[in-house]
């Protein structure tokens, strides 16, 4: 047997109940319920009573909470990040896997149409990597194996399967392993050992996205509402609609509501290369399930649900409320995760026969071998589920706090009951800042067929021993009995005219012996997590509070002239204490033909000269396409009217596909590397997460009318990750991915411009020079980018009084990379090696800019530019540029 890099990956199917570490990341995140009624008595300027009709708006790592479905006009953004700890191996073998970590940011708008016709929507990303079990099994049967590298130990592997499939059980079948042999009887000696261990492996780093909406309806005392979406991944494809309704009576202090969804999802997951020779799929032969092609085997499935909810609010005085609901989830197909695996011992019972008193074959009488197997989890194809949530909020006067108590119970027909205990405590502490410490526990029992692993009295015949087990089984530690404990704290801040920033951070504990009444899983299984997020929230239906468009006419001389979106640094504020906040999104492509210089070049000539001159060093493979977002916050902040402030997180996500090189030397020429070039043609590769951090001063240098002069001086972070790895597959180390899809530059960047606007009447022009430097000769992972200078000019008119449209020039140069990856990189095609990367660019942008200049939305500014590359001459050998796509929104007050 071989040793097997099983695909590391968090399940498709909700399990079961727990908040957030089992599913917060597969499944479409949607509202059953996308409407929750406000208690309208409780009608006050408090924050504590805002606090208690909006019910904790964000809670730590979700977006919108069940009971968050906040009535007013809103705008959001928030960032999150899950991050697990290592597991214990319990053995010498160091646990050098990163372990799983995802990046997830969330936008989303809720928008009053017309009268009382409202529309939201929202797009969620996540983007994981790193180390998760992929089965459970004795520590003696060595399933973490450990990695040799220079004559010493670096790390452990997963082998679901050792060297033979054998090992040993005594006659109760408890684990045993040799130890040595006696010198002087010839019988072996063994110890026997009984603690469990996951068996962990690792996954590239993926990516999910998905997009919902939401149609609603409000009368008097009713409301409907309809709404679905869809969550994409490269192996899994979630469909989902759902209907709403609520009805109030009771002089609106009773509201019913009621909820009904479907979802409908595909897998389509590849089981992994080194894994599938060996791991028994016997049972999904004759389902239809499998489809086998010669790059490895796919199994195809799919699943549908069906979900109810009924809830009842109650307003009990003006300053509490009551919450309950009951639930019904049916879902019915291919309920298990593709890559999870269970291992199985076959024991013979009459092997003992042969042998005599004291030994057997040199071992002891007591000591029987076992055939160890894998095969491909299974589970029920039909999941009912039923829920029970109640929520009370008590607003204290005294204290101008909220408290909020949850309880949930879950039941299903596969033998999981889970409670949900959670409370939180909303205080207002001054100055429109607001705390909320929260405390969540969490207990399930095990399903009916979890075990972490099998054994089985009978030996192994081959191709039928799967119809030896039992119909479900899973070692899938989500499925277990366990606890979890978990304690988070969100610190808000509300701005004038409905803008808020918000934070929050959890710390969760999971172990099996928290759960209730004890008996959960044993202490190979406890893990810890965190997560922690921000979030922008500016509420549209309080900008128009607090004057009339008197109030915003100052927002024309914030804004200035019109600036292209892909014009950063182009504004400033002029009066201090003034702030701006704002989202920037920026797309970019490549496709086409391959570039050397400014000309196309063949296939033949890039395995040539593309990648060197030695037979191991001529190019195998090369990009067909690589798409980057990049998704930017602005907080500016004027302190006087010559200087404003500004801080720009970011978050960015790529991913490339490839294709081999018509007329390149065989896979195998390429030596073990080679072995990895079908997984590249096949799977293409994807990264996201925190890019750069860029924090920046802009100085009013020049200011008369009908023109300006800005400077601005500002640094970058290295927040990004530079030290992203393939994972290793086909018994070899993947190594580092491409320089181009590390998500950040790794080095201190120094980050200069000069920006001049002038006006006209409805005419306006600009021009910029801006350049990045590398205040290092290196990052972490041992390069560092090329050096940019960028000049732009460019020219606007206006339409109207609110939109006007604009043409740019801009020309950029870029140097190559300096310097090379400390560590393994593969070097297969030509985005592998630093001189492939810089050159010279042109290109002519197209955009139009959308301002709104007075009323309750004045302030608000939306801007897009289209940009079309003319002229691209790459350092080396590059793929061509399609083009690039910006969208700025900001609201300055």
């Amino acid at each position: 047997m071989a040793v097997t890099e099983m695909k590391a990956r968090d399940n498709h199917t909700p399990e079961p109940v727990e908040p957030l570490p089992d599913n917060a990341f597969r499944q479409p995140k949607r509202n059953l319920l996308s409407r929750t009624t406000k208690s309208r008595i409780l009608v006050s300027n408090s924050p504590a009573l805002q606090a208690l009709t909006a019910a904790a708006l964000v809670l730590p790592g979700l977006m919108l909470s069940p009971l968050a479905a906040a009535e007013d006009d809103e705008v959001g953004l928030q960032y999150s990040h899950y991050q697990e700890g290592k597991r214990n191996l319990f053995s010498d073998v160091p646990n050098n896997r990163n372990p799983i970590e995802v990046d997830s940011i969330h936008g989303g708008a809720r928008m009053t149409l017309y009268d009382r016709v409202k529309f939201a929507f929202n797009y969620t990303q996540d983007t994981w990597s790193g180390a998760t079990p992929v089965t459970t099994a004795p520590k003696v049967f060595v399933g973490n194996q450990p990695i040799s590298f220079a004559g010493s130990v670096s790390g452990a592997s997963p082998m679901i399967l050792r060297q033979g499939g054998q090992v040993f059980v005594d006659k109760n079948f408890n684990p045993a392993q040799f130890v040595s042999t006696d010198p002087d009887t010839g019988i072996q000696v063994f110890s026997k050992d009984a603690q469990l261990v996951h068996t962990l492996s690792v996954a590239s780093p993926e990516t999910r996205k998905q997009g919902d909406f939401k149609l609603s309806y409000e009368w008097d005392e009713a409301a409907l509402d309809v709404g679905g979406g869809i969550s994409v991944e490269k192996d899994y494809e979630s469909r989902f609609v759902n209907l709403g309704s609520r009805w109030d009576f009771n002089q609106k202090l009773t509201s019913l509501n009621l909820g009904l969804s479907y979802t409908n999802s595909d897998t389509n997951a590849l089981i992994d290369h080194d894994a599938q020779t060996y791991i028994d799929k016997n049972a999904y032969l004759n389902s239809g399930q499998l489809k086998i092609i010669p790059t490895g085997t796919f199994l195809q499935s799919n699943r549908q649900d069906w979900a109810t909810n009924l809830g009842l609010t109650q307003i009990l005085t003006k300053d509490a409320l009551i919450q309950a609901s009951i639930g019904y989830t049916r879902g019915t197909g291919y309920m298990a995760n593709p890559y999870k695996v269970m291992e199985v011992l076959f024991v013979d019972p009459n092997q003992v026969l042969d042998c005599g008193d004291f030994f057997c074959d040199g071992r002891p009488a007591d000591i029987l071998q076992a055939d160890l197997k894998a095969f491909l989890e299974k589970r029920p194809d039909v999941r009912n589920q039923w829920s029970l949530s109640t929520r009370y909020v008590q607003y204290l006067s005294f204290l101008d706090a909220a408290l909020h108590f949850d309880y949930r119970y879950s039941h299903d027909d596969w033998g999981i009951n889970a409670h949900t205990f959670e409370a939180d405590w909303v205080q207002p502490v001054g100055n429109d800042w607001t705390v909320t410490p929260r405390l969540r526990y969490y207990s399930q029992d095990a399903a009916d067929f979890y075990q972490p692993y099998l054994v089985i009295n009978q030996p192994a015949a081959g191709a039928t021993d799967y119809q030896k087990l039992p119909a479900s089984y899973s070692s899938d530690q989500r499925l277990s009995g366990y606890g979890a404990l978990s304690g988070g704290i969100s610190i808000s801040k509300q701005f004038a005219k409905g803008v808020s920033l918000e934070t929050g951070f959890e710390y969760y504990t999971h172990a099996g012996n928290l759960k209730l009444g004890g008996g959960g899983e044993g202490n190979y299984a406890d893990f810890n997590y965190y997560v922690a997020n921000a979030a922008l929230k500016v509420n549209l239906s309080a900008l128009g509070y607090g004057g009339g468009a008197g109030d915003h006419s100052h927002h024309e001389h914030h804004h200035g002239v019109p600036v292209p979106a892909g014009v950063m640094f182009g504004h400033m504020m002029d009066k201090p204490g003034e702030i701006m906040v704002g989202y920037r999104y920026m797309y970019s492509t490549q496709a086409g033909n391959m570039l050397r210089g400014s000309d196309s070049v063949a296939d033949q000539t890039i395995v040539n000269q593309g990648c060197g001159v030695a037979v191991v060093d001529k190019c195998f493979l090369t990009p067909n396409n690589m798409n980057m977002h990049m998704h930017m916050l602005d907080i500016m902040y004027a302190p006087t009217d010559w200087l404003n402030l500004m801080l720009m997180p970011q978050f960015v996500d790529m991913n490339m596909t490839m294709r081999r090189l018509d007329g390149a030397p065989p896979d195998a020429a390429a030596g073990d590397k080679g072995l990895h070039i079908e997984h590249h043609v096949d799977a293409g590769h994807t990264t996201g997460g925190v890019g750069d951090t860029g924090m920046y001063a802009l100085f009013k240098l020049f200011d008369t009318p009908g023109h300006r002069v800005n400077m601005t001086l500002g640094v970058t972070a290295p927040t990004g990750d530079v030290g992203i790895m393939l994972r290793r597959n086909h018994t070899v180390d993947g190594g580092f991915i491409h320089y181009g899809m590390q998500l950040g530059s790794g080095t201190w960047d120094f980050k200069p411009s000069l920006t001049y606007t002038g006006q006209i009447d409805q005419w306006s022009w600009g021009a910029q020079f801006s350049g990045t430097k590398r205040l290092q000769d290196k990052n972490s992972s041992g390069f560092a980018f090329g050096d940019i200078l960028q000049s732009t000019a460019w020219g606007s008119y206006s339409l109207f009084n609110w939109l006007s449209a604009s043409v740019r020039g801009v020309y950029t140069v870029q140097g190559a990379v300096k310097g090379e990856f400390n560590g393994l990189i593969e070097k297969l095609g030509p985005m592998d090696y630093t001189n492939n990367y810089g050159g010279k660019y042109w290109d002519v942008g197209f955009g139009v800019n959308a301002f709104v200049p007075s009323g309750d939305l004045a302030g608000n500014n939306l801007s897009f530019e289209w940009l079309q590359p003319v002229v691209t001459d790459v350092n080396g050998y590059q793929l061509d540029r399609n083009g690039a796509l910006s969208v700025n929104w900001s609201y300055a007050f």
